[in-house]
C-alpha cells in the first residue's frame, strides 16, 4: 500500500478505532486512551501517514451541541437537572439536545444514534442501565465505541467503560438521612423504595442498615421494601401494605425520592394517622415537590446547580482535551423541614 492510496479511514480500519480518534491523535487531543495511542502511532509511522487539511478537521469542527439523555422527564429529579444542564451548558456557549427516552433502552439506543449522526461533541447520559448493579457488557461495548470518538459523561457506573463520572454522594446521602431521624429518636425506621439492582439505591440501602447497626438499632427484612417503580402509586400501595400487615408501624419513614414520599404521606392521611405527630417522612432528591407537600418534606437534596455545573463542565473541558477528573462526587445537602420530628 503506497503512502498517496492511504487514508485517515485505512488507519482507523486497521487500528479498530474510529477516524475521529485517529484525527485526535493527529492534532494532539488527549481525549484518547494510551493504547489506542500507541496503535494508532505505529499505524502513520508505519506507512509514513500524512493526513490532508480535511482529514485533521474531523475532531476539530464543533457544533456546540451536547446530547443529554434522561430515562423520564416527568420524573422531577430529572427534570430538576436537565433545567440546570441546560442553563449551564448555555452559559459556556453550548446547547443541550435532549432525548427522553422513558425508560426505553430500544428508543434510548435509537436517540443516542440519532445525536452521533448530528455530531454532537458530547454526551451527557444520566440514569438507566449506567446505573445498574451489574454493567451490561455489550452496552458498556457500544458506549467504548461511542467514546473512540466524543467524551461521554456519566451518572452512576459503567464498568469497563472510557466514561467520565460525576456522581452524588450517595452513601453520604443515606448517612445524613439516617443520622437526622436517630437524632430524633427514631429506632424504627423503614426504607421504602427502587430496586436493589440500581447502584443508587442498592448504596442507600448498604448505608441505611450500617447506620443502624452503628447505633445498635435492630432492623428486620420487612423494614426495607423494594417496589419495580419510582413513582407515587408505588409509595401509596407499599405504605397501604404496611397498615394491612398488622406489623407494627414505623415511627419514621425513608422514602426514596420525594415521588414515592407523596404517595406514602397520601396513604398515612387516608389512614387517620399525622405527619409527622404519628410518623415522620423524610425523602430523597429534594426537587419543588418537597416544598409543595403539606407539610413540606424534610429531605436529603443536592446542589443542582453544582451538580449539572459538574456534568457540563467535564464534557466541555474533555471536548477541549484538557483533562478534566474521571470521577467526582458531589456531596449531598439535608434540608430539614415540617415533616420530621423528634419523639
Amino acid at each position: 500500500m503506497g503512502r498517496e492510496r492511504v487514508s485517515i479511514y485505512h488507519i482507523a480500519k486497521e487500528a479498530g478505532v474510529s477516524p475521529a480518534t485517529v484525527s485526535r491523535v493527529l492534532t494532539g487531543n488527549a481525549n484518547v486512551s494510551t493504547e489506542k495511542r500507541i496503535k494508532v502511532e505505529a499505524l502513520i509511522k508505519k506507512y509514513d501517514f500524512r493526513p490532508n487539511a480535511m482529514a485533521r478537521s474531523l475532531s476539530s469542527t464543533q457544533t456546540k451541541l451536547v446530547g443529554f439523555l434522561i430515562p423520564d422527564i416527568r420524573n422531577p429529579f430529572y427534570a430538576t437537572l436537565a433545567v440546570a444542564c441546560e442553563r449551564a451548558a448555555n452559559e459556556r456557549g453550548y446547547s443541550l439536545m435532549l432525548s427522553n427516552y422513558l425508560n426505553d433502552m430500544e428508543l434510548q439506543e435509537q436517540n443516542l444514534q440519532k445525536m452521533i449522526e448530528m455530531r454532537v461533541d458530547a454526551l451527557i447520559m444520566i440514569g438507566g442501565k449506567v446505573d445498574e448493579m451489574v454493567s451490561d457488557e455489550e452496552y458498556v461495548e457500544k458506549i467504548n465505541q461511542i467514546t473512540d470518538t466524543i467524551p461521554v459523561v456519566i451518572t452512576g457506573k459503567l464498568d469497563g467503560s472510557d466514561c467520565y463520572q460525576v456522581n452524588i454522594d450517595q452513601k453520604k446521602a443515606a448517612e445524613t438521612a439516617v443520622e437526622h431521624l436517630i437524632a430524633y429518636g427514631h429506632t424504627k425506621i423503614a426504607l421504602i423504595g427502587g430496586r436493589r439492582d440500581v447502584n443508587s439505591t442498592y448504596t442507600k440501602r448498604v448505608t441505611y442498615r450500617s447506620c443502624l447497626r452503628k447505633h445498635g438499632i435492630e432492623f428486620s427484612a420487612d423494614d426495607i421494601v423494594e417496589t419495580p417503580e419510582y413513582s407515587i402509586e408505588c409509595g401509596l400501595q407499599v405504605m397501604d401494605r404496611i397498615f394491612d400487615s398488622g406489623q407494627p408501624l414505623p415511627t419514621a419513614v425513608i422514602a426514596i425520592n420525594d415521588f414515592m414520599a407523596m404517595g406514602i404521606m397520601q396513604s398515612i392521611r387516608r389512614h387517620g394517622l399525622g405527619i409527622p405527630d404519628d410518623i415522620s417522612i423524610l425523602s430523597f432528591d429534594d426537587t419543588f415537590i418537597a416544598e409543595s407537600e403539606t407539610p413540606c418534606l424534610t429531605s436529603v437534596g443536592y446542589n443542582y446547580d453544582k451538580f449539572a455545573g459538574a456534568l457540563v463542565e467535564t464534557a466541555i473541558l474533555a471536548i477541549e482535551g484538557k483533562n478534566p477528573p474521571k470521577m467526582q462526587l458531589i456531596p449531598p445537602t439535608l434540608v430539614v423541614r415540617e415533616s420530621t420530628a423528634k419523639i
